[in-house]
């Protein structure tokens, strides 16, 4: 139905933005990775994916081609719905799932918050063959500049982790760390904790 939507930002936090276009406001979901894309512009073009369900229609949004693609990989396995597809792009670089899944790393995949032996076993035999025909050169990653412990705070709570875990384990994260972290260091950090 939706190929992208391509507009002003008006709001952006790392689990969601909303684009402005032909005078309507688009709230769509992404991952952390679209986030550190997107999050220094005001105009942005972002690939578009609609899931319906009996209750919602919920918009989810990507900044490049090869991270929706990607995802709708993810989804295609059973087991794996969209919202376990975003945190798994929030938890490690689309890049690093391909890789992966190409690998059949299955260390890797199950560090992933929600990802246990089993989902990540089919998603290798399900996704290995198709990622590799595809080529692993498709998918960018994006580096992080800025540091805002509210945005990672936000986001865990959007990707449905309680208030006080994630601000406790956020807490722990930035006492561990020497160096000033970005919003992506905390959530990835965190991720694995929770």
């Amino acid at each position: 139905m939706y190929a992208y939507i391509d507009g002003k930002l008006t709001y952006k936090c790392p689990a969601y933005v909303i684009i402005e276009a032909g005078g309507i406001g688009y709230q769509l979901h992404i991952s952390l990775h679209t986030f550190v894309a997107v999050k220094d512009q005001e105009k942005c073009k972002l690939y578009v994916w609609l899931h319906v369900k009996e209750d919602a229609h919920t918009l989810y949004g990507f900044a490049d081609e090869g991270e929706k693609r990607l995802f709708l990989h993810l989804i295609s396995v059973n087991g794996i719905g969209p919202g376990t597809g975003r945190m798994m792009l929030s938890s490690i670089s689309p890049i690093e799932i391909q890789e992966a899944i190409i690998k059949g790393d299955i260390d890797q995949i199950k560090r992933i918050k929600g990802i246990g032996p089993k989902s990540a076993q089919r998603l290798i035999i399900e996704l290995q063959d198709k990622l590799q025909k595809e080529g692993s050169g498709t998918l960018i990653t994006m580096p992080v500049n800025n540091t805002a412990r509210d945005e990672a705070l936000s986001a865990l709570i959007m990707l449905g982790f309680a208030k006080t875990a994630a601000d406790k384990t956020i807490d722990n994260v930035m006492k561990a760390s020497t160096e000033t972290l970005s919003v992506e260091q905390i959530i990835k950090t965190a991720l694995k904790s929770l």
